[in-house]
């Protein structure tokens, strides 16, 4: 499968259902090298990888550059995905994975790339029938204003940051109550459900609160 302009693939082949990548490095030291020359818009990172630890290219990216990290792993590695999304990386993709669902990934991290970059010059975030105005501190479902509380509006606009992405239960402590409060993750599931019944159609099927499970969660970016 042809990746998009601006795509860098650290992996190995035989790892990838894809198609053949870009590059196949043999060494970590290569792959940031290349990196580096290439200056790509978007890396993706297999987690497999025989001969080089991919959450160590994550690390060792971000000593230096913001490239957008989108990472490949196996069903089942949660842990790892979370471990790799808290040292850096964007987003993940699941193996197996069909060619659409991994296009459609790499548009919403370079849209939210573009979008980042334009920080403030629209600070209404739109999806559906949610709205939220960041400046006037407003939230509407199809047209009518929903009240929130400081805690929900917080959660709120911390994934509408990252909209299209998904945030670890981690980030979301941290980002929402601040340091020191690492071991309450049910904080995030309570309040992520008090959103759910006043953003949500059918809180139980949610159309833009979404959960990655073992993760964290993820705001619908379209």
């Amino acid at each position: 499968m042809p990746l998009p302009d601006g795509v860098f693939r650290i992996a190995q082949i035989s790892d990838l259902h894809c198609g053949s990548p870009h590059f196949v490095p043999s060494l970590l030291e290569r792959a940031i090298a290349e990196v580096n020359e290439v200056q790509p818009d978007v890396v993706i990172v297999d987690l497999g990888l025989p001969d080089m630890d991919g959450l160590e290219v994550i690390r060792r990216l971000r000593e230096w550059t913001t490239v957008p990290v989108i990472v490949l792993s196996a069903r089942g590695q949660e842990r790892d995905k979370v471990t790799a999304l808290d040292a850096g990386a964007d987003d993940y993709v699941s193996k197996p994975f069909g060619a659409d669902e991994l296009l459609a990934r790499i548009r919403v991290t370079l849209r939210h790339t573009a979008g980042a970059s334009h920080e403030g010059a629209d600070a209404t975030f739109k999806v559906g029938d949610l709205q939220v105005d960041q400046l006037r501190r407003h939230v509407t479902v199809r047209g009518t204003e929903v009240r929130l509380t400081p805690i929900e509006y917080k959660l709120l606009t911390t994934l509408v940051r990252h909209a299209g992405k998904v945030v670890t239960h981690q980030q979301l402590l941290r980002e929402v109550w601040g340091p020191g409060h690492d071991a309450q993750s049910h904080y995030v599931r309570v309040y992520m459900a008090h959103l759910r019944h006043k953003l949500e159609t059918e809180p139980a099927r949610p159309r833009y609160l979404l959960t990655e499970p073992g993760v964290g969660y993820r705001l619908a970016a379209e």
